[in-house]
Order: structure tokens, then C-alpha cells, then sequence
């Protein structure tokens, strides 16, 4: 799970940006290698709640033990009206965009679209009926998609690395590189790799369908969020082998264009190909986990109380599958998710840095709540949650500096999560005492 979803589609487009701003190999393969080692120490801090909380949640329920109930509620909020469903959305219609380079879409729709918003739509229907009837099968089909796509990554790797020594030049830097880096360049292609890294918390989401939680968990972030650093600096490290740095920057399909270089015809086929598999196991996975939230807010009170009925015969949340569906195929269906995913996707990264912060908190406390009673700690306490939480709000900061109008109604979206939840703490509580 933490593989299949982190692994989308970005790391096949758009490394562009990352080699944007370092403007050199070694510089790039830093950059991959800090994303990766920053998003680790995210995944060993969520291991550790995890290993605390194994109940269905994740994050939501993080945020509610060291916060509030309001703290939590917030994240769920803004997971379900933009930050999940909206990249359900996003990921889905990438999946379509792909899968018309071997199957011609047509349809009527706004930019005459219609037939890859069919698809995507199809997509988000197929994957929520697959979990709908059992978290086995949905897992499954995960675990499946998962190691197709990273043996086919693995046979990139071996094959551009093998067939690309033919080529005239190898790590060809680029042209007009002045000596050092300008002010901020390795913070922002650091953050544009945490983009990249997406997706990691997400396995906490389904601890109480999970066989040993405590311990289940913490190792599958660990090993999974290794494995996708060890993937991307490769897969990086052969884009910058076959093509010259200036091309890498210039791509806006470098995977592709990797695979032209080296195979002269089919390489866009094999590629489109290998983006449509990894956007559809990504999305296999993000589908499965949402509605885990969704479930666990409904049954402590904060969502209404058949949100988080269990399926007698299935045993899955299946109202709340139902209900993250419907959202989403709406946001495909109208377009909506681009605007509502950019301005919020940002805001992720602020629970980010709460939960570290945190972490910390939950350990300091004179008299350790109810429950915490972590089976795996995380190394370097205190310093490893205190540099994520800090790294966590320079992506913020960056994204708010670089589209301040949209982060600010992005930020308004989910803190008009605050009215609603003193509202319905409000109902609630006249209902008890009624």
C-alpha cells in the first residue's frame, strides 16, 4: 500500500521542476535524496502514532489525541470537500489522459473531454465497488498493481542503464550553470519532491483491518518509504543518463522521452503504458483508504451515524465508500477538482507539521493520555518530528509565497470547517440532552 500509492504518475512527467532548480546531476540526486529522507522521518512519526492508535483514521485520529476533536475534524473536512477526493479526481483523469494514447476518446464536454472524464468517472466507480465488496479484494488488487509496476520500473532502470551506454554523452550538465546554487533553489526542489512523495501516511488509515497494527504498520512505512526513495533517485539518476540536463528540464514527459531516446520507436506507447498502470494503482490505493476517515469520524459523532455503518455481509464502510464515490465523480464530472486540489493540496502539509508537533507533545505531557502506549518509538526523538515539522511548514510557506490569492482561499476553505463543527457540536449535544 504505501508503495502503490506514493508510486503515481508524477515521477514519469514532471521531474522537470526538481532539475529546474538544481541545474546539475548531483544536485538532483540530493534533492530526491532529502525528499525521501524527509518524508521518512513523516512515516516513522506516523509509525509511532500508528503503533499508539491502531484504530481507522490515521491522521485524523492523531490530530484528535494531541489536539482536539475540532483539530481532527478539520482534516477530515478538508480530505473529503478537496485534498482526497479532489486527487481521486486528479489521478483518475490521468489515468484516462493515458489510456487515450491506445484508445481514442471522444465526447462532447468542456475542451471536448467528455469521453476522458467517462473514463475516470468509469475508473472511481470500478475501484470503489472493488473495496465496496471487501477490503481483500481491494488490497489485492493493490498488492497486484504494486508489483507490476515496480518490476516494470525496475526493467527501465536495468534497460536505460544497459541500452542508454550507447548513447554519445552521459550526465551532460547544462549550459550556463554559474558556480552554487541561487537562494532557496534546494528548499523548492526539496518541496516540489515531497509532492512527489505524496501519499505515505495514508496506510495508518486502515490499522483496524490491519493484522498486527502495531507493528504491521511502522514496517511498511519504513520499508515502503525507503524502497520509493531508492526508486525515484534511480529512475532519476537514468533520466540524466540517457538525456542531457537541458532536455530533462525542457520535458514535460521525460519518462517518455527517456524511452524514445533509447528504444527510437514505442518507447511513448511502453511509457504511456506504464503511467496509466501506475495511476491506476495509486488511485486503487487512495480509494480504499479515504472512506477509513470518513468511518472513524462518523463513529465518534463528528459525521452523521449511518456514515459509519459496516456492511454485514462485506464488512467494509460502504456507505462511506458510496459517499467519497459520489464526491468525486462530481469534481470529475464538473472539472471543479483542479481549482479546489491546487489551492488545498498546500494545507496538507500544515497538519503535517501539527502532528509532528504533536508527537512531541504527546510524549512531554506530565501524565500520558489514555491509550498512548506507543510499540515502536521513533529515532532521534525529539529532533526527527521537530525537523519534519519544520521542513512541513516550509513547503507551506513556499506554496503561500508562490500563490498567495489561492492559498488564502484555500486556507478559508478548510477553516470554514470551524463554523460547521461548533454547529454540529452544538445539535449534538441538544440531541443528548433531549
Amino acid at each position: 500500500m504505501v508503495v502503490g500509492t506514493i508510486i503515481g504518475a508524477s515521477i514519469f512527467v514532471q521531474p522537470s521542476v526538481i532539475t529546474g532548480e538544481m541545474r546539475s546531476v548531483g544536485g538532483v540526486v540530493l534533492a530526491w535524496a532529502l525528499a525521501g529522507a524527509l518524508t521518512l522521518a513523516g512515516a516513522l512519526i506516523c509509525a509511532e502514532l500508528a503503533s499508539a492508535y491502531p484504530t481507522s483514521g490515521g491522521v485524523y485520529v492523531f490530530l484528535r489525541e494531541a489536539y482536539s476533536p475540532a483539530f481532527g475534524f478539520l482534516w477530515g473536512w478538508a480530505m473529503f470537500w478537496s485534498m482526497h477526493s479532489g486527487i481521486i479526481a486528479a489521478i483518475a483523469v490521468v489515468f484516462a489522459r493515458f489510456v487515450t494514447y491506445f484508445v481514442p476518446l471522444g465526447g462532447a464536454g468542456a475542451g471536448g473531454d467528455g469521453g476522458i472524464r467517462a473514463l475516470a468517472l468509469a475508473a472511481i466507480l470500478l475501484l470503489s465497488w472493488v473495496n465496496y465488496v471487501g477490503v481483500a479484494l481491494g488490497s489485492g488488487l493493490q498488492a497486484a498493481l504494486t508489483i507490476a509496476k515496480v518490476l516494470a520500473i525496475l526493467a527501465i532502470i536495468v534497460l536505460g542503464f544497459w541500452l542508454g551506454a550507447g548513447l554519445p554523452g552521459h550526465f551532460v550538465a547544462a549550459s550556463g550553470v554559474r558556480a552554487g546554487l541561487p537562494p532557496g533553489a534546494l528548499a523548492a526542489a526539496v518541496a516540489a519532491g515531497l509532492f512527489a512523495f505524496g501519499g505515505w501516511h495514508m496506510v495508518t488509515y486502515t490499522a483496524e483491518e490491519t493484522t498486527d497494527p502495531q507493528r504491521t504498520i511502522p514496517r511498511a512505512l519504513l520499508i515502503g518509504t525507503l524502497l520509493v526513495t531508492l526508486i525515484y533517485v534511480l529512475l532519476n539518476t537514468v533520466y540524466l543518463y540517457i538525456l542531457p540536463l537541458d532536455r530533462v528540464v525542457a520535458s514535460g514527459r521525460i519518462a517518455a522521452d527517456a524511452a524514445d531516446a533509447v528504444l527510437r520507436r514505442g518507447g511513448g506507447a511502453v511509457m504511456s503504458a506504464l503511467v496509466a498502470c501506475s495511476a491506476f494503482g495509486a488511485l486503487a490505493g487512495i480509494v480504499l483508504m479515504g472512506p477509513r476517515v470518513y468511518f472513524s469520524m462518523a463513529r465518534d459523532g463528528l459525521l452523521f451515524r449511518w456514515v459509519g455503518a459496516v456492511h454485514p455481509r462485506f464488512g467494509t464502510p460502504h456507505r462511506a465508500i458510496v459517499l467519497q464515490a459520489v464526491w468525486a465523480g462530481v469534481l470529475v464530472a464538473t472539472g471543479t477538482y483542479r481549482a479546489l486540489f491546487t489551492r488545498v493540496v498546500f494545507t496538507e502539509w500544515i497538519f503535517f507539521a501539527a502532528m509532528a508537533v504533536g508527537l512531541v507533545l504527546l510524549r512531554q505531557r506530565p501524565s500520558p493520555p489514555p491509550g498512548y502506549a506507543p510499540a515502536y518509538r521513533v529515532w532521534g526523538f525529539p529532533v526527527v518530528p521537530l525537523v519534519f515539522a519544520a521542513a512541513a511548514a516550509v513547503v507551506a510557506v513556499s506554496q503561500i509565497v508562490a500563490q498567495p490569492r489561492d492559498s488564502v482561499m484555500g486556507l478559508l476553505l478548510v477553516l470554514a470547517g470551524l463554523p460547521v463543527y461548533v454547529l454540529w457540536a452544538v445539535l449534538t449535544s441538544s440531541e443528548r440532552d433531549g
